[in-house]
């Protein structure tokens, strides 16, 4: 069934989101990685070729690398980008069982091996359920991985706050239900301030949640990472939104937990940011990230 998203609202500029995203897609270059299960991995690349460093970027659950649109640009000027579609998330295929971590992070272990070429290092920015993927694949790769950047990541065994269920999107629903569904979600879970909803989040909302396979939820609340954690001897950044809905208003004890793995990481809080702080607060995270990773 056709996805309608003529509910969309249009950016100032009159265009559609759809456009905007096309716009920056089109600027990388597409690759696919075999999983080792038959199925293959999307991969996004922006400077490649340019000798800058490799940054390789994990999205968030049920998304894809547009979980990333304001910060592959920019970055890109700083590093060589790759950003990943997670295995049964955007337009990859789906792992062996969409609900056990590690049949993704194996997948992903072999997209990394093949992507990023032979004898660079590169670093791993993960966000959300991407934190999670690059906690845990982390363990499995060997020191080229300089370091894994846990953007508000999901798996931690760690107290949250109650939130409104948010709204199944499914194809059946109408142009009008898609488009006040995806904002709704938007506005409980991923970003601080209602006014930063805007048409690029309502269309990349609508078409990862509808075509998302691995159960990333499932795995989250499981508190995976916070198992993992101790076979992590990769160095650890992280970043948090201030007021980041999976985790406000007890970021202190994220701060703690991993502080008692890694008592140098460098902790970071984004002022006025929700979940998805890297698109709230785009400047910020990409020079949060230029300055960890310089």
């Amino acid at each position: 069934m056709t996805i309608d998203f003529s509910a969309v609202p249009r950016l100032a500029d009159g265009r559609t989101g759809a456009e905007h995203i096309a716009l920056i897609e089109a600027l990388s270059e597409r690759r696919r990685t075999a999983m080792g299960n038959g199925g293959r991995m999307m991969w996004h690349i922006w400077g490649a070729g340019s000798g800058r460093p490799a940054l390789l970027l994990f999205h968030g659950g049920s998304g894809s690398w547009i979980h990333w649109i304001r910060n592959v640009i920019p970055l890109s000027r700083h590093f060589t980008v790759y950003a990943a579609d997670m295995p049964g998330l955007g337009d990859s295929d789906p792992p062996d069982d969409v609900r056990d971590i590690w049949s993704v992070v194996h997948g992903v272990k072999r997209g990394v091996e093949a992507i990023v070429p032979a004898g660079e290092r590169y670093a791993i920015a993960g966000f959300s359920f991407g934190g999670m993927v690059g906690g845990h694949v982390s363990t499995l790769l060997d020191e080229r991985l300089r370091s894994v950047t846990l953007v508000g990541p999901g798996g931690l065994r760690l107290p949250r706050e109650p939130r409104p269920p948010l709204v199944r999107l499914s194809r059946e629903r109408t142009a009008e239900g898609l488009a006040q569904g995806a904002r709704r979600n938007l506005e409980i879970l991923m970003l601080h301030d209602p006014a930063n909803v805007d048409g690029v989040a309502i269309h990349m909302q609508i078409l990862n949640s509808t075509r998302a396979k691995t159960r990333s939820a499932d795995m989250s609340a499981q508190g995976v990472l916070s198992d993992c954690l101790p076979k992590i001897t990769t160095r650890l950044n992280a970043i948090w939104g201030e007021f980041d809905s999976t985790a406000y208003p007890h970021l202190a004890m994220r701060e703690a937990l991993l502080r008692r793995h890694q008592p140098d990481i460098d902790f970071r809080v984004i002022p006025g940011g929700g979940h998805w702080v890297a698109f709230e607060k785009a400047d910020e995270v990409n020079a949060a990230l230029i300055d960890l990773l310089g």
